[in-house]
């Protein structure tokens, strides 16, 4: 009775601690995962229709979102920024980021109805 209670006790730690690892790794893989270099125009531009790299736009996103743009930029600014999007409609835009951890992301922003931006995330497809 007292190994199936050690076991209890041993098994509740351990998945609190894979719990815990898990989560911490989930809330930091975008700065972790997405924030290895500056973001550069050129760069941005070059990797556009690159297919050399599988994460081609992925190391500037992170840097791109939080220190780049920022609320309230008009959609034609993030235009004249970034190039064409990949995708559009007339709430959001999207930029491919590639092929980055074996998944397809992209930057994926968010307008109002002035054309000002109101939020951006890393979206995997």
């Amino acid at each position: 009775m007292k190994l199936i209670n050690w076991l209890t006790i041993g098994f509740a730690v351990f998945t609190l601690i894979v719990t815990l690892v898990f989560f911490s790794w989930w809330t930091m893989k975008d700065s972790v995962v997405f924030g290895s270099e500056k973001f550069d125009q050129v760069k941005w531009m070059q990797h556009a229709a690159t297919i050399e790299q599988e994460c081609k736009r992925g190391d500037m996103a992170y840097d791109l979102q939080q220190n780049v743009l920022s609320k309230g930029t008009a959609r034609d600014a993030v235009g004249v920024l970034l190039g064409r999007p990949s995708y559009e409609d007339e709430k959001s835009m999207e930029y491919d980021l590639g092929k980055c951890m074996h998944v397809y992301h992209g930057l994926l922003l968010f307008f109002d109805k002035n054309n000002r931006l109101i939020n951006s995330r890393i979206s995997s497809h």
